[in-house]
């Protein structure tokens, strides 16, 4: 090996305007993608070189091209979308590559809110997502935190409110006691339980300014509450979205999804690893992925920590956990039994016998 890399390739821009808010402030969206992918890039004027191996070099392409499709057409590029456009470009090829990107430099699947402006995918299943929630009547997003599910349901909710499509929005979560029972908590009952539902309005404060969320909020357009709250109701020309979702019961779960009225849409969220029910008390949100798996018009986007937008080191600690629970639960199977030929599994991990 000579050590000199794979692939070279120089990208030429027809707009220099356009070069500093593609490279950052002192070049710190290429830093970004040379840690990211491996490669070097190297700035003459209006063109870019970029050295390394030769896969890595052509995602870097792949990812700088739709950056700056992404300026071209007026958007703006930070490091999260730097961050996306990488993601979008990294373990896809050819057309399934050109499609995931379309949907950052062109928004092809965006959502437009009133504060944020169009909020793109950052990954190909958050894309998945976005399409899932315009298009079909209940929605439910699986996976790990820091992927977007209620971020994006909440994005998609306020869309439909400003344009008319759906008289309110119903923000909902079950109310699970973590180590102090909500009797000696502090303050009446909105008091106890607005700790729990303050992620939905954080996610409120983000899509509209915050004298339209107080508004909304006091003329009932906006409702955020416990879960227990719905019973007995039907939802009809609501956006109504569940989140936190393996924290129900299976009876909490079929009668909050039993209250979709007419005209209605449903968002249910949640990640089946995190529960923080009693031991021994089954998962509504687990549950119902058995039983409503091929009900027409109902869509199932599961994301993995590859689709985790917050701090790259998130997505490292949530495969760590993943390990070391798959480790886990090997240690703890029982090893198999003898059979008459005296042959059998190899000896329990632990060094202990089946209980």
């Amino acid at each position: 090996m000579n050590g000199l890399p794979d692939q070279r390739i120089d990208l030429n821009f027809d707009d220099n305007r356009l070069l500093p808010m593609l490279y950052g402030e002192h070049d710190r969206h290429l830093a970004r993608i040379e840690n990211q992918l491996g490669v070097s890039l190297i700035s003459r004027g209006n063109t870019l070189t970029i050295a390394g191996p030769a896969e890595s070099a052509e995602t870097a392409r792949s990812a700088l091209d739709a950056l700056y499709e992404r300026l071209k057409r007026g958007m703006a590029v930070g490091t999260g979308e730097v961050d996306a456009a990488v993601r979008m470009a990294t373990g896809t090829g050819g057309a399934l590559r050109d499609q995931t990107l379309a949907t950052l430099s062109r928004g092809e699947v965006a959502v437009r809110t009133r504060r944020k402006g169009a909020i793109t995918p950052r990954s190909p299943m958050q894309a998945t997502y976005l399409q899932a929630l315009a298009e079909s009547e209940m929605v439910f997003g699986l996976g790990p935190a820091g992927t977007g599910k209620t971020y994006l349901a909440v994005a998609q909710a306020v869309a439909m409110l400003t344009t008319g499509q759906v008289d309110r929005i119903i923000l909902s979560r079950p109310a699970v006691e973590a180590g102090e029972r909500l009797g000696f908590l502090p303050g009446d009952l909105k008091e106890k339980v607005d700790p729990y539902l303050r992620p939905l309005y954080d996610a409120l404060h983000d899509m509209l300014p915050a004298e339209q969320v107080k508004k909304r909020l006091e003329s009932g357009e906006i409702e955020i509450a416990p879960l227990a709250f719905m019973r007995g109701r039907t939802l009809g020309n609501a956006f109504v979205i569940l989140d936190e979702a393996q924290n129900t019961t299976p009876m909490q779960m079929k009668m909050f999804l039993t209250r979709l009225g007419e005209g209605g849409r449903m968002a249910v969220t949640g990640d089946i690893s995190q529960t923080d029910l009693p031991a021994g008390t089954k998962s509504g949100l687990r549950e119902a992925l058995d039983i409503l798996q091929g009900v027409d018009g109902i869509r199932f986007v599961h994301f993995t920590d590859v689709d985790v937008v917050r701090h790259p080191l998130v997505a490292r600690i949530i495969r760590a956990y993943d390990r070391f629970d798959s480790q886990t639960k090997a240690a703890r199977r029982p090893a198999a039994p003898r059979n008459g030929n005296g042959d059998g599994a190899a000896s329990d991990p632990a060094g202990e016998g089946a209980p």
